[in-house]
């Protein structure tokens, strides 16, 4: 019969297997070992790390995960995640930045204390750490592994993460690189995003781009590099994985962390906030013009309806702005309707290609609306569209007042419910505009719309004391909410 001692030993013997064996039993035993306390582990734990292991096993090498504050991301990607690559391969070289430099040589510091652990010892007996290895944002193994910490926009020259030769052999892992209280700042985050493009995207040491890099992060603006990212601004296609704190059911995504009526709490006290760190869908803060909420969706444009299609143009001539053509209707019962939008980025030359191939589509009995921009341009432009909707009813004036102020008359409509909007796959993005505007990243369906609702009424609809009244009553509702 065997001994307490023999159990222990078979017992260990076999934790010992699995943990080299599998990632997420290693963090657990790992977190056991190094706190003395079981680790509150959740179902999102595993997503974390079946995804990391896709890294490591060469199925994805360009990896996104957008996770809110304190959901033990930095631990498993950062702490464990090298920790156990390293008892993979000893000779891994990874590079590890955070917005902060002091924060990124905690985390790696932190992954060379697991690494001296006894258990880990037991764990990976073959790994040894360098005598060189006193500095805690930059220690090696005595195989040639590397595990570098810097923050972002610090220097990486010298340093290098992968290896060129098969197999896993280390990655860039970039956890948190905008600070919460300054991703609001253009300027800043830029700098962050270019930094990555300009120094650390080029830090991999695989062949033809092959060293993986992982970016865990909370999102703290539509445009922060997940933003950036995910939208092609590096021309490379990511895995992306996106886990919000308030589930898509109404179920709460950890519920020892954060029960369902805590998140509600958290929501009603900052809906930005929420919605970026907690819920990855960042947004603009919104502006409180429009409440799209009012729109009343339907499937068929009622009979009668009196129609123009208005333009914004594109303010640069490199395809980076919106062009946006709305089509606005006046029903006889003195409601309105969003009947279609046109929108696209495009050269000058396609631009003129869309305006004339939607004005054919429409018809003639659709009044066109185009903005004339002042100066010698814009005439020249009109004249140019102009000649090319020959044939086609269009009108072209300057417009006058900012954005806001031409936006307001359309608006007061929406919120009291008198437009309509018909159903289609371009609800949703004019709706967010809405939502966002004047805060968001774009607002050229906006300005098409409010441009066609002027249209429609002559510029005067003989309801501006009515919209006067109206806005000091939402502004005198609004005083009383926040006073509450």
């Amino acid at each position: 019969m065997a001994s307490n001692s023999e159990k222990l030993a078979v017992a260990l013997e076999i934790q010992r297997r699995q943990d080299r064996r599998d990632f997420y039993q290693f963090t657990r035993d790992a977190f056991f070992s190094m706190r003395g306390f079981r680790w509150v582990h959740n179902p999102h734990h595993q997503i974390v790390a079946d995804a990391l292991m896709r890294v490591y096993r060469g199925e994805c090498n360009r990896l996104i995960i957008n996770i809110p504050p304190r959901y033990s991301k930095t631990e498993l990607a950062v702490v464990m995640f090298i920790a156990w690559c390293l008892g993979q391969n000893p000779d891994c070289e990874f590079i590890h930045t955070s917005y902060s430099g002091t924060l990124a040589v905690n985390n790696t510091a932190n992954c060379r204390s697991l690494v001296q652990s006894e258990f880990y010892r037991r764990v990976f007996p073959e790994v040894e750490l360098s005598r060189e290895s006193s500095a805690k944002g930059d220690w090696r193994t005595t195989d040639g592994g590397v595990i570098y910490a810097q923050g972002s926009g610090g220097t990486l020259t010298g340093f290098g993460a992968g290896k060129l030769r098969p197999g896993f052999g280390g990655a860039i892992i970039i956890d948190d690189p905008h600070k919460a209280d300054e991703a609001g700042s253009d300027v800043i985050r830029k700098n962050v995003i270019d930094w990555f493009g300009n120094t650390l995207e080029s830090r991999g040491n695989g062949e033809n781009r092959s060293t993986p890099i992982i970016l865990i992060m909370q999102r703290l603006h539509e445009s922060d590099l997940a933003g950036h990212l995910l939208a092609g601004g590096n021309g490379e296609k990511w895995e992306h994985i996106s886990l919000a704190a308030l589930q898509e059911d109404g179920t709460a995504l950890w519920p020892l962390k954060h029960t369902v009526e805590q998140l509600r709490v958290m929501e009603r006290a900052n809906p930005y906030v929420f919605a970026g760190q907690y819920q990855q869908r960042p947004s603009p803060l919104a502006g409180g013009e429009f409440k799209p909420d009012m729109l009343q969706v339907v499937e068929a444009v009622p009979a009668g309806a009196r129609w123009v299609r208005a333009w914004d143009l594109a303010g640069t001539k490199d395809g980076g702005d919106y062009t946006a053509g709305g089509k606005l209707g006046a029903l006889p019962d003195g409601t309105y309707i969003i009947g279609g939008m046109a929108r696209d980025r495009k050269d000058p030359g396609d631009v003129e290609r869309m305006i004339k191939n939607t004005a054919t589509s429409d018809g003639r009995a659709v009044n066109i609306a185009i903005p004339q921009d002042p100066g010698q341009a814009g005439k020249s432009q009109i004249r140019s569209l102009t000649a090319l909707l020959s044939g086609f009813p269009v009108n072209s004036k300057p417009v006058t007042g900012d954005k806001v102020t031409r936006a307001r008359p359309l608006a007061a409509q929406v919120n009291v419910g008198n437009v309509k909007l018909l159903r289609g796959d371009w609800n949703a993005e004019l709706i967010a505009e809405m939502r966002n505007f004047p805060n968001g990243k774009n607002d050229d369906q906006v300005d098409a719309l409010s441009l066609g609702f002027d249209e429609l009424t002559g510029g005067n609809t003989g309801l501006l004391d009515y919209y006067a009244q109206l806005n000091a009553e939402m502004k005198a509702m609004r005083a009383a909410e926040q006073s509450v």
